[in-house]
């Protein structure tokens, strides 16, 4: 089980969320580490495909296909430095403030349930 006690289908999708923002932030930081390296090429996760992916894995009886994982992938179109990197900060900060936003949202929903389920057990006392 994962962080609930009594997991619902609802908790599930958020902790799935949490896992593609995560992801999202370590492949921005990578990023963002990167951006002296001769050659690198800016990654990204599209969030709302890997979601929908990470939604869309589970079998009817609520269990992940043990091979599913965000993917990311390089980014094109982006302006390249003579050294062949085209890491921008400033695009990765906005990038990293917008998933921790996300991150943030996810959190307050999975509290938000967590209340629910309590609420309920306390009702049903």
């Amino acid at each position: 089980m994962g962080m609930l006690q009594m997991e619902t289908p609802l908790a599930r999708r958020l902790e799935q969320w949490l896992d593609v923002a995560s992801f999202r932030h370590n492949v921005i930081t990578a990023n963002m580490a990167n951006v002296d390296t001769p050659g690198y090429k800016t990654q990204d996760v599209d969030f709302r495909a890997a979601l929908a992916d990470a939604l869309n894995a589970e079998t009817p009886g609520g269990m992940e296909t043990l091979a599913h994982h965000p993917v990311s992938r390089a980014v094109a179109g982006l302006i390249e430095r003579p050294d062949g990197n085209n890491v921008s900060l400033d695009r990765e900060s906005l990038l990293l403030a917008e998933n921790q936003l996300q991150y943030r949202i996810g959190i307050q929903l999975l509290r938000g349930q967590m209340h629910a389920i309590q609420s309920a057990i306390n009702e049903g006392r």
